[in-house]
């Protein structure tokens, strides 16, 4: 299964950092990274791909929510085909 990784927030040191290290400790693979720098803010979509995820998509969650939240940021995952039918036009 693939899932799409959403991080917002303030502009900092080790954004990048600290939500790869979060998808590795849970041996989630990022596929693609698009990120830009919006006025102050930080702005990044991943794909990831949890076909070797160690723990359940709710634990994920809630590991990269309070990875997060000790730097500020939004992150946020949810399954492939789910974004894709919410953002569908």
């Amino acid at each position: 299964m693939k899932a799409i990784v959403t991080v917002i927030g303030k502009d900092q040191v080790g954004i990048i950092a600290a939500t790869c290290n979060a998808l590795s400790s849970a041996q989630v693979n990022v596929l693609d990274v698009s990120q830009t720098i919006l006025q102050d803010y930080f702005v990044m979509i991943m794909l990831a791909d949890l076909t070797t995820c160690s723990v359940s998509l709710a634990e994920l969650s809630e590991l990269l929510r309070k990875t997060g939240e000790g730097l500020g940021l939004d992150i946020r995952i949810q399954r492939e085909d789910i974004f894709n039918a919410m953002h569908r036009i």
